[in-house]
């Protein structure tokens, strides 16, 4: 016979101890974890292949079974659990802990490897020699550092996605995105590109990717190394070559109109995957304030001019000169360049300059600087863009935004920061998919004012530090460029006020609403 829970209270105090069984999954996790932290020291372990599937399994059964004895015995419905009770999800001492931890781990990671076991002229040792088993069975090769990575985060996703899916299996939405999560991360970053490497030869070469990442989030699609893979790779790499171009001009603009930024932020992302499942306890921790909101505004845009610079210039130095020997030349590609962005741009300011506002200021310095590089770029030398290298460029990039920014912070610092501080403030992709998504999507989400409480659940958890509950008040729908459209807000509503919809595309209905601030506004008296 299934217990009521007959307390309606908002706030309940502080959270219980946690019980038996959560404390047997703890423990079941940490000697996973154990075997990890040991074999990191140079413990030799060995049948190296049992050890390894021992860890993984125990952290990942410790994980799910933690989740049971959390969520299994409770009704379905919103789960809060106290979370600003608990030090590790309150910035408190054990959150700051964990904190420093994950990020001392990202460092050695990106930049120490040696540390973990990682031996380029010989066998490996550390806790990278025990993965090795595992990556020869996939890809035939030893272990990296990164395969060490994605076998860990592939897990964590896996394990935690579970978690949240019984956390929130009240919701439909939230169960079928997360699984999409787990099916995208598993096949198409962790054991599709490892099975890939099986078909290379001294003559045959995949450049080894997640399938899923998309420029400008896989910055290096388009270096030239890469390039010249999958030419040499016959008819497989050319139809990956295209499906990278066909991803950046075709597919991400068709799926973001008609979806939203959130089929992909929210559906396949790993880095949102991650966010989402493993970061799901720090949530709240995002920040709502003011200047954060322009912070956001500056610092992802920033990005996005950096990166179109710094993948143009690499791309411009290893075409040629003379259009007699090449279809494509440096001056015909900076051209189309330059072209395409004064088309996009001129577009956004003729159809949306009543939405644009204070935005506008933003984008036209944004083109400005991006126009200023293309020359640049154009009368520069060689592979110089004005004083610097372009491989200078990336590599910068590389270093700052795509191993400190994504890695180190905005997933070092989930107990801190929050779990989106990359996707929000960092992430290129996002942006872009961002700016379609508030002009030229169908994606929106809708409110029923006359029934918001104003209890505050929606803005405390949304994770891209929207005020959500302001819109709910006032009836108005939600359009905004950094919604991810995870739905959380909708789920944890004990209301029902928000609705993620997919409406019409254009015309003033889609950001203006009928505001309904009481119940009884929307009703007509006969009199």
């Amino acid at each position: 016979m299934t217990k009521i829970d007959k307390d309606i209270a908002l706030v309940t105090g502080p959270p219980k101890d946690i019980n038996n069984v959560q404390k047997i999954a703890t423990l079941i996790g940490m000697s996973g974890l154990l075997i990890l932290v040991l074999a990191a020291f140079n413990v030799n372990f060995p049948h190296k292949g049992i050890w390894l599937a021992i860890a993984l399994a125990s952290i990942a059964g410790g994980i799910i079974l933690y989740s049971k004895g959390a969520y299994g015995n409770k009704q379905e419905g919103i789960k809060n659990d106290g979370v600003w009770f608990k030090s590790i999800s309150n910035r408190g001492f054990w959150g700051w802990i964990a904190g420093i931890a994950m990020t001392g781990f990202y460092i050695v990671l990106y930049f120490f490897p040696a540390l973990l076991g990682l031996n380029a002229d010989g066998e490996n040792t550390g806790i990278i020699s025990l993965f090795d088993p595992l990556s020869r069975m996939l890809s035939g090769n030893a272990a990296s550092q990164w395969f060490v990575y994605g076998t860990m985060y592939t897990v964590a996703i896996i394990a935690f996605g579970i978690k949240f899916m019984w956390k929130y299996r009240h919701n439909k939405y939230e169960r079928l995105r997360t699984f999409s999560v787990m099916f995208f991360q598993t096949g198409f970053a962790f054991i599709i590109p490892e099975l890939m490497t099986r078909l290379n030869s001294d003559k045959f070469s995949l450049p080894y990717y997640d399938l899923k990442n998309v420029w400008p989030l896989n910055y290096s699609n388009f270096e030239q190394y890469r390039v010249d893979d999958m030419i040499s790779a016959g008819n497989v790499g050319l139809g990956l070559l295209i499906f990278g171009v066909a991803s950046v001009l075709i597919i991400t603009p068709i799926m973001t109109y008609k979806y939203g930024k959130r089929w992909y932020c929210s559906w396949v992302c790993g880095c949102g995957g991650l966010a989402e499942t493993a970061g799901d306890p720090f949530r709240q921790l995002s920040d709502k304030s003011t200047w954060a909101w322009k912070m956001e505004r500056w610092m992802v845009h920033s990005v996005v001019v950096f990166v179109v610079i710094m993948t143009t210039a690499v791309v411009s130095t290893y075409l040629g000169y003379d259009d007699q020997k090449y279809w494509l030349t440096r001056e015909t590609f900076l051209i189309g360049v330059i072209a395409i962005l004064t088309i996009l741009i001129g577009l956004l300011f003729f159809f949306r300059r009543d939405e644009l506002k204070k935005d506008a200021k933003i984008g036209a310095i944004g083109y400005f600087v991006i126009i200023v590089a293309m020359i640049g770029i154009h009368y520069s030398a060689g592979s110089r863009i004005f004083i610097f290298e372009a491989e200078t460029l990336r590599s910068t990039y590389g270093f700052l935004i795509g191993s400190v920014f994504s890695g180190v912070i905005g997933t070092g610092f989930y107990p801190i920061l929050g779990n989106r501080s990359w996707c929000r403030f960092g992430c290129p992709m996002a942006a872009i998919m961002g700016m379609q998504q508030r002009f030229f999507s169908k994606f929106r989400i809708t409110t029923n004012g006359g029934q918001c409480i104003s209890c505050g659940n929606c803005s405390t958890y949304c994770e891209m530090g929207i005020d959500v509950k302001a819109y709910a008040q006032k009836g108005q729908n939600i359009v905004r460029s950094s919604c991810v459209g995870c739905g959380v807000c909708s789920a944890v509503c004990p209301r029902g006020v928000l609705k993620l919809e997919n409406g019409e595309d254009s015309g003033d209905s889609r950001y203006d609403s009928d505001p309904i601030t009481f119940g009884n506004d929307g009703i007509k008296l006969n009199m």
